[in-house]
């Protein structure tokens, strides 16, 4: 069983976005059924909010729902409770490692790195930008979760 925690910062833009992505395209396929999934924030901002109204408008262009979702921090059992913990920016992998439990048995790492997206190492912000702006993060969690996930499909 693969247990996922994507993390941003207030968890209304990037890591629900991941988790809706990722979500949209585990129900696609019956191979991908062994994975789980949730998305927290390194800060306690918008806890309980539904996700940024412009991300939901981006997401659900392209047949992704998400406004079900609500914000909540991370919490000390994420770090037992997932087997991996991703965060969109270098700055959220470093809160994560010092807020992490010294007996964590969670993966830390970079959500591009370690889909293996080259072109890119930070997922960027888009709350202060333009609809460009979150389409282009959409692009970015589309391409590195299809990546993750190409490597965890079954081979026939």
């Amino acid at each position: 069983m693969v247990k996922i925690l994507f993390v941003c910062t207030g968890n209304i833009c990037r890591s629900p976005t991941a988790e809706a992505v990722l979500r949209h395209m585990v129900n696609q396929s019956e191979h991908l059924q062994h994975i789980t999934y949730d998305s927290a924030g390194t800060h306690g901002y918008h806890i309980g909010e539904a996700p940024d109204k412009r991300t939901i408008a981006m997401a659900k262009k392209r047949g992704i729902i998400m406004d079900d979702l609500k914000a909540r921090q991370v919490r000390a059992s994420d770090f037992n409770d997932f087997n991996l913990i991703l965060g969109m920016d270098s700055s959220h992998v470093r809160q994560l490692k010092q807020f992490a439990p010294q007996d964590h048995k969670a993966e830390i790492s970079l959500f591009l790195e370690y889909a293996g997206i080259k072109d890119s190492i930070d997922v960027p912000d888009p709350y202060y930008g333009s609809s460009k702006d979150f389409e282009h993060v959409l692009n970015l969690i589309e391409a590195g979760i299809d990546a993750m996930l190409n490597r965890w499909r079954p081979r026939t």
